[in-house]
């Protein structure tokens, strides 16, 4: 509900629910965020507030007086209009609505807020009311100038939270001091947009590359905690976090032209949408409670689709099993070792299209079966014909925005399909990246679609993105690189749209060389996230174990992938990596001695007991958030009722570890080994300290436990 009320003569709005208050104050009409947190906390100076919305333009910079961040860009000019407070269904949704005198610009924030989930989604739309263009340099997604309370020490026990993004290394969460970033130089000390003490950009099309859209701080006494992602499915993002006046701030963004070479001409009576962003909030239960709010706004946010609630166990024949080199002899086996081990889906992976053997690269893009793999009258549809009959799902590989430089759809299609930079279409590894905006581009990517779902009755597909083609298109002359790149990832979320309307039971996976594509834009949309490409199991686990900080348990695919090499022990650890996502089962299963075969086979039965609780379960780390090379790597989600946890003993380590659960304080909980039911745990519950003493005897070995209470 949104009241106004008066503090010190200046108009207050005050907006919210149980679980989150926001309040602005009209400072002589230009709103600033003044609180934001649990209903009845204190509010922050108007001086290390900041305006709700940062907008650059072309002859309207940052301003500076002194060392104050005066506001004086089009943003801090913005005045109050109005405002209005609505429900939509679990939202609760305030609009207000602002208006910048001098250049007739106008501008709506939207804040969205779940009912009880801390968590506040930022949507910002400009408005050209005025008779002259307004050529934009950066818009805001969201700006919050408060989010520490009034104290001294504030600033100097927080630490800064960012997670690094490689390719097989994907979900590295860092942390450090924020006093190393940004040193207290004494008196009043105010940093402008731009000369952040510390900054995150993306770059090139992939939206993950090198580290993720997100971040966040904690106070390392109190365990007061934010933690932010920016929802854009490209490279064209920025969040900085620095000091204002004894405060923190967090300002998030799409594009911007100092960083990302994007502008955008704002003509008169046009619009413009930023890219929306979003926060949560502990209030002192630390960045596990923070995340775990994350995971409930990403909940409510994202398209409902049947597979988050079903969970079917997925097979596909990639990763340390075919790798890319599929034929009908090879598949079939792999359909009947799939079927006994309780795979509910099979997913042929890249490959099924190339008449090369393995030269396919730089061919792709017609997407037709490949005669010389799958012989016979009937090709590949024997195979998917197979997959039926052994009760699964079939899946297929695409690449669906490459085409290669050798493939018949490079001349088929007009340049004006394609990436183009001054007129020449973009070539990058041998491939042409399709521009989506294009009629010609989306028709083609339709029809592949309609081939392979509507005729071939194919019920997944694993979208995947190898190539970065750089810093965008220019789809016409004036045209910055970063604004076609920005139209072009608009336009490929409208045809995810367009393809799960069509086809409403399909389930999509997202892939860019396992997990540098991983953006809530996308996640909202596709039911599932590839989490990485690595091949080594051990190096899997602390990927396995903090992928819930970036993707819902219920959509996190994790490869599973035994090997006939492999240790009994190491069978259970490759597939204790996916017990607590989504099971993404591979490997060479029809030449698994019977021993590890049953250790496959139990690990599907035991995940298909448990998944019925994922979709509602948080993630907590009761060794804290994975390091890359930590001994011991452990996750745990939890329900009102139960926890389940997965711990990894990594080579090197010793055979104990204290994990700790804060949420089960003073519980009586039981403890039960679920996987391996064989396995050699020791396991001791002390409810006092809320800490599990877990012994494990060997390395590499790991073990899924669930504690229940009454």
């Amino acid at each position: 509900m949104t009241q106004q009320d008066t503090a010190g003569g200046q108009a207050v709005l005050q907006w919210g629910h149980e679980a989150l208050h926001l309040e602005i104050t009209l400072d002589d009409g230009r709103p600033r965020l003044t609180r934001i947190g649990q209903p009845g906390e204190a509010r922050s100076s108007l001086g290390a507030s900041l305006p709700l919305v940062e907008v650059t333009a072309t002859g309207h910079g940052r301003g500076w007086s002194g060392d104050r961040l005066v506001g004086t860009d089009l943003g801090g000019r913005l005045r109050y209009r109005s405002h209005r407070a609505s429900r939509e269904g679990d939202w609760h949704v305030l609009s207000v609505h602002l208006h910048e005198p001098r250049t007739a610009l106008v501008a709506e924030v939207t804040y969205r807020s779940p009912d009880g989930v801390p968590a506040l989604r930022g949507e910002v739309v400009l408005r050209n009311e005025g008779r002259a263009a307004l050529n934009l340099e950066s818009v805001s997604s969201l700006v919050v100038g408060c989010l520490v309370p009034p104290t001294a020490r504030a600033v100097d026990d927080a630490d800064l939270l960012w997670a690094q993004n490689d390719w097989m290394a994907e979900c590295r969460w860092q942390r450090q001091p924020m006093r190393l970033s940004t040193p207290d130089r004494g008196g009043r000390v105010s940093v402008s947009h731009g000369r952040a003490g510390f900054a995150l950009n993306g770059q090139g099309t992939w939206s993950s590359c090198g580290r993720l859209p997100m971040g966040g701080w904690t106070d390392r006494r109190t365990g007061r905690t934010w933690v932010w992602q920016i929802e854009h499915n490209g490279g064209g993002w920025r969040w900085e976090c620095a000091e204002n006046q004894q405060d923190l701030y967090a300002a998030l963004f799409g594009p911007t032209d100092i960083q990302h070479g994007w502008r955008h001409p704002l003509e008169p009576g046009a619009e413009f949408a930023a890219v929306p962003a979003a926060l949560s909030f502990s209030a002192d239960g630390g960045p596990d409670d923070a995340f775990a709010a994350l995971t409930r706004y990403r909940r409510v946010q994202r398209r409902p689709h049947d597979d988050h609630q079903q969970l079917p166990v997925v097979f596909n024949d990639y990763m340390n099993c075919l790798m890319g080199d599929p034929t009908t002899d090879r598949l079939l086996p792999l359909i009947e070792a799939a079927a006994e081990a309780g795979a509910e889906y099979f997913v042929i992976d890249a490959g099924w299209y190339d008449d090369e053997s393995g030269g396919w690269w730089n061919t792709v893009g017609a997407w037709e079966a490949a005669a010389s793999r799958f012989p016979g009258e009937r090709g590949l549809h024997e195979v998917l014909d197979r997959i039926r009959e052994r009760g699964m799902v079939p899946g297929l590989w695409l690449e669906p925005e490459m085409v290669g430089v050798r493939s018949p759809t490079a001349e088929s299609l007009p340049d004006e399909a394609f990436f183009r930079r001054d007129g020449i279409r973009v070539t990058e590894a041998g491939r042409h990246h399709l521009d989506l905006r294009h009629p010609a581009a989306r028709a083609h990517l339709d029809e592949v679609v309609d081939r392979l779902v509507g005729e071939w009755g194919v019920g997944y597909l694993k979208l995947d993105h190898n190539v970065d083609p750089g810093s965008g298109t220019s789809a016409h002359p004036g045209e910055t690189p970063g604004a076609g790149l920005l139209g072009h990832n608009r336009a490929q979320l409208d045809w995810l749209d367009g393809v799960l309307d069509r086809y409403p039971h399909l389930v999509l996976e997202n892939c860019a060389s396992g997990g540098m594509r991983w953006d809530d834009a996308l996640l909202s949309r596709m039911q599932l996230q590839s989490t990485s490409d690595q091949q080594n199991l051990h190096h899997y686990a602390p990927i396995a174990a903090s992928a819930p900080t970036a993707v819902t348990p219920e959509q996190g695919a994790v490869w599973a992938y035994p090997q006939p090499e492999d240790s009994l022990d190491e069978v259970a650890f490759t597939m204790a990596n996916a017990l607590l996502g989504r099971i993404h089962l591979s490997g060479r299963l029809p030449e698994l001695a019977p021993e590890a075969r049953a250790l496959v086979h139990e690990a599907v039965a035991v995940y298909k007991s448990i998944r019925g609780d994922l979709p509602q379960a948080v993630p907590s780390w009761p060794l804290g958030l994975p390091g890359w090379d930590d001994p011991w790597v452990a996750l745990a989600l939890r329900t009102p009722a139960t926890t389940c946890l997965t711990a990894w003993r990594r080579p090197g380590s010793d055979a104990t570890a204290t994990l700790r659960l804060p949420h089960l304080r003073d519980a009586a909980a039981r403890v039960d080994l679920l996987y391996p039911s064989a396995g050699r745990a020791d396991y001791v519950w002390t409810p006092g300290r809320a800490e599990l003493s877990l012994a494990l005897p060997t390395a590499p070995s790991a073990v899924l436990l669930r504690l229940s209470t009454p």
